[in-house]
């Protein structure tokens, strides 16, 4: 029987104050003057539980939490839900693609 598919990716809109953080921007050297900063995750939670738990210090991104604004559901809504094996490779193939158009992404 197939495991039903509940992973999800999601896309926190960072606040530009990241960019003063060297790692980040090390992580980042195509990096377009103002386009979004964004962190890339995966959950088997809903997306907003998991933006709040980021936001609650839960097992928290420390860029989503000191940063974190919004979930941009425009940019993974059309994905989820899907299997975990699905969501592990498309998390990494959606941070490799925002990073290509410009945007700032940081991945765990």
């Amino acid at each position: 029987m197939a495991k039903r598919a509940h992973h999800h990716v999601y896309v926190v809109e960072l606040s530009p104050k990241v960019l003063d953080i060297a790692k980040f921007m090390r992580a980042n050297p195509g990096y377009i003057t103002g386009k979004p900063c964004v962190y890339v995750g995966m959950t088997g939670l809903d997306p907003d539980i998991r933006f709040d738990k980021h936001k609650a210090g839960i097992q928290a991104n420390r860029y989503v939490l000191k940063f974190g604004l919004r979930l941009l559901p425009d940019l993974y809504e059309a994905y989820n839900p899907m299997p975990y094996e699905a969501a592990r490779d498309l998390e990494v193939e959606l941070g490799i693609s925002l990073r290509a158009a410009g945007f700032g992404v940081w991945q765990a």
